[in-house]
């Protein structure tokens, strides 16, 4: 290890256990919604999405890509949030001791 990765190892405290929680959960969830995305609009063009009236979207289709990938980055995210916390609480057992 150089000298610099010590120095930089020694300055910073591990991360909380809520912030590797945010970690485990965001990052998966930031790929997904990427191939998430690369899915939907290799089968939808933004040009054709319309409101539930029937009304064109009036967006350019890099803010229709930017918003559905904000949306399905946060609804992975929540799924991704809920399993890692599930999965980090200790068993019922344990809590009656």
């Amino acid at each position: 290890m150089s000298a610099l990765q010590d120095t930089a190892s020694e300055s910073q405290p591990p991360p909380t256990r809520r912030a590797r929680l945010l970690m485990v959960a965001l990052w998966p969830a930031f790929v997904m919604a990427g191939v998430m995305e690369a899915l939907v609009f290799a089968l939808v063009d933004p040009a054709d999405l319309r409101w539930a009236a029937g009304m064109h979207l009036d967006m350019p289709n890099a803010a229709v890509y930017t918003i559905a990938f904000l949306l399905f980055w946060s609804i992975i995210s929540i799924a991704a949030g809920i399993a890692a916390l599930l999965a980090s609480t200790p068993p019922a057992e344990s809590l009656r001791d």
